[in-house]
Order: structure tokens, then sequence, then C-alpha cells
């Protein structure tokens, strides 16, 4: 079943659905590019993995361990074997319990006599990428760093209205050109090093056609976002789990914003009629 809004669904940017959105996005951009890439370029799904701590931890919130009749076991100094330490107040044993955390994106490269080249890098980000102080946000600012110093195109698709601003063109550069948006693509080309490609979008707005750049000399590959989001979303839960009409965007939606999805929501009776 299509999606009810005419480009990105706000309630997708809940971070109980996001990440499940997510992934999609990125299979279906490999299989959307994968086709049209001409020889000897190809497509593949890469993944940064760290450790995290979940915010709601389902194990005990303390245990307290008293190994042998209370007895802890520290090393030696040296690292050698461990022997036993009587300590007269036992230390309390906090487990701390932490998740591997998968974040895919999507890698470009070619093939030459000399090996394989990276050629362009395309991220979806995430609330994790945007947030300051996440686990996820500093990897992936090392990786924008190293990018934008390198000879390999960056893609960055930002479809998340909440958080920092964090592709690679400077916002209070972008504002006067583009206007206001609440979604954006930033597109850096390695042989055009001091401009940057914006597609703005509004809620309103279906999501762009961009233009996913090779090397120099060879046609970018065109790519509808908006035919991958409804790929994503016909092939995904989200018509099922999210309840449109007792749900509410995260983050919440401007006034008028909020006034214009109710409208749009009634229009396909997923929101009784004379709902505010």
């Amino acid at each position: 079943m299509p999606s009810p809004f005419p480009g990105m669904d706000p309630f997708l940017e809940d971070p109980e659905v996001f990440p499940d959105w997510h992934d999609r996005m990125i299979t279906y951009l490999c299989e959307a590019i994968q086709p049209r890439l001409p020889e000897p370029y190809y497509a593949m799904t890469r993944a940064r993995v760290w450790l995290e701590i979940p915010q709601r931890p389902i194990w005990p919130d303390v245990n307290v361990l008293r190994p042998n009749g209370g007895t802890a076991h520290e090393p030696e100094a040296g690292g050698g074997t461990a022997v036993a330490v009587v300590l007269r107040t036992p230390p309390v044993v906090v487990p701390v319990p932490q998740d591997v955390m998968r974040q895919p994106y999507l890698d470009i490269y070619t093939r030459h006599d000399n090996g394989v080249r990276l050629v362009t890098s395309i991220e979806v980000l995430s609330p994790s990428n945007k947030t300051p102080g996440a686990h996820g946000r500093e990897p992936y600012l090392q990786k924008q760093r190293e990018l934008l110093g390198s000879n390999v195109h960056l893609v960055e698709i930002d479809l998340l209205r909440g958080g920092e601003h964090t592709t690679a063109v400077p916002l209070a550069a972008a504002l006067p050109r583009t206007g206001p948006f609440d979604y954006h693509v930033c597109a850096h080309l390695f042989d055009r090093p001091a401009e940057f490609l914006v597609y703005p979008v509004r809620l309103a707005d279906s999501l762009p056609e961009i233009a996913v750049p090779l090397l120099p000399g060879v046609p970018p590959i065109p790519v509808n976002l908006q035919v991958v989001f409804e790929r994503c979303y016909d092939f995904g839960p989200y018509r099922r789990s999210v309840r449109y009409a007792d749900a509410t965007p995260v983050p919440p939606l401007r006034p008028d914003q909020a006034e214009w999805v109710a409208r749009l929501l009634r229009e396909q009776g997923l929101l009784p009629q004379g709902t505010p």
C-alpha cells in the first residue's frame, strides 16, 4: 500500500521506526543504482559498527557479586596470573550491557588495471549521526572529513528534520541560495572541491531525482529517490505499524505543517473527520 505522503513520511522519523526504514533505503538504493552502472562500476553495501549502551536495558540495574565468599580477583600489576585479594568492603559489580550497532551505507567502485578504486560513497543520515554526543556521530564526521580531502565523491541524504545540521555543506552558505528546507541531499564532487550540489526538499515536496557522480568524463547516474522511497514503503511494515490516527511525528511539526498533515490524513481516511 502506498505512503500517504507525496514525499518523506514524517512519522518514519520516529527513532523506533527510522532504523528499519534506513536499512531498507540503503538496500533499495543499491538495487536502483546497480543495473544502471556502466562496466566496470559496481555498488556494494558497507557498514560502520560500534558498541552502544542501550537506553532501556532489560537486564537487572545492579548485581552484587561476591565470588568465593566475598573475595574479589584482581590481576597483578605486571599483568600476570590473578591472585585472590580479600577486601573489607567488596565492590558492587555493575554490568553495563552493550549493543553492537550497525549502520549501513553504499559505496560505488570501479575496477582498473591496478585493482579496485572507491569512486562514490552514499550515506543516508541517521539520528546517531545528527545527535551531539551520540556514539555514531564522531565516526560519521571522521569519515566525512576523510572523504572531503580525498578523490572520492560523497553523497549525503538527510531525511530527518531533527538533530544538528551534519551534511558537509555549511548551512549558513546553503540557506541564502536554497531557502528553508526540511530535508536535503548534499553531493560533494572531488573534482569540484569548492562546490556543493544541494537538493532542498520541503515536507510537502516529493523527493528529488539526484545525479550520482562517477569518475570525471563518465555521465552521472540519475536516481529518483521518490521511487526508492515508495519501494521501501511498499515492502515495509509502515502502513500497518504506524498508527497515523493517534501518533505524533518526532520531532513535532510546525503548526502549519501539522495542519497540512492532518488534512492529508483525513482525505485518505487515516484520520477521523473532525480531528484537529
